[in-house]
């Protein structure tokens, strides 16, 4: 079988500005994709997703009926395209809104202007999303991993979800919060632990911490996925026993290297 290539991505654009349009198509031409079809408003692409599914949807965040915050989050509570590769393009530096999309599952976030490096780096992620294969690891058959992911975004957990079922990965348990998560860890035996940072009631880092005093699982992998910018955070996540930090959003394939290193 061929393998999968970015020109075969068909792309919906969601952009108003012609002029923006223009520069976005011309960034794509240039990694070798031509499939796009350009569409104006939250409305339309919805009315479009009717009649068909694209492997990408790129979106910049003020349509004039919606926000993208608004459009990434009726996309994920529709079953049908919850699952769909998300792509934003926007000028937009405020935490409020990028932090919802990036909850939601973003491929990628992109900035205006953006380099052609970082649109093909999403684009390749897309690539991995929608076409994805299996980990391979060396001592370990990929099927019998047990992985509990804990985040308090129900978007988050669907789309971590999809991203381990598609590495293989299918004895996956969710849990909302870390204290949830402790009490299924103190139940049951993980090969890994992935977790979101921030969470009420007990947060990523409390997790780890209660986790690693575990007499006989303490050693157990962690992953901590997290979106968080503040430095004094960051720093107390180094600090911390995780054993890798991945930034939200994330390349799928990072999880697959990351996963190959620590469980090998």
């Amino acid at each position: 079988m061929n393998s999968p290539i970015l020109s075969n991505l068909r792309v919906f654009l969601v952009e108003p500005s012609h002029t923006q349009q223009h520069i976005i198509v011309q960034y794509l031409n240039r990694c070798d994709i031509h499939d796009i079809d350009m569409i104006g408003s939250g409305a339309e692409l919805f009315e479009r997703l009717r009649q068909e599914r694209p492997d990408l949807i790129i979106s910049a965040m003020y349509l004039p009926d919606m926000t993208g915050v608004e459009l990434v989050h009726e996309l994920r509570q529709d079953s049908a395209s919850y699952e769909m590769a998300f792509l934003l393009i926007s000028s937009e530096t405020n935490i409020k809104y990028l932090e919802p999309i990036r909850q939601a599952g973003a491929i990628a976030i992109l900035p205006k202007p953006f380099t052609l490096q970082a649109l093909s780096t999403a684009l390749h992620s897309t690539l991995d999303y929608v076409h994805p294969e299996k980990a391979a690891l060396e001592h370990l058959d990929i099927e019998d991993l047990r992985v509990l992911l804990v985040d308090d975004s129900e978007f988050s957990l669907k789309y971590l979800t999809k991203v381990f079922n598609n590495i293989g990965i299918d004895q996956i348990s969710t849990a909302t919060d870390g204290r949830e998560a402790l009490d299924l860890f103190n139940q049951q035996y993980f090969d890994l632990i992935v977790t979101d940072l921030n969470m009420p009631d007990m947060d990523g880092l409390q997790l780890v911490d209660h986790v690693r005093k575990h007499p006989e699982r303490g050693s157990v992998p962690i992953l901590m996925v997290t979106s968080e910018q503040n430095q004094n955070r960051l720093a107390a996540i180094e600090k911390s026993e995780v054993s890798a930090i991945l930034d939200k959003p994330f390349e799928p394939m990072s999880i697959k290297r990351l996963l190959i290193n620590l469980l090998n």
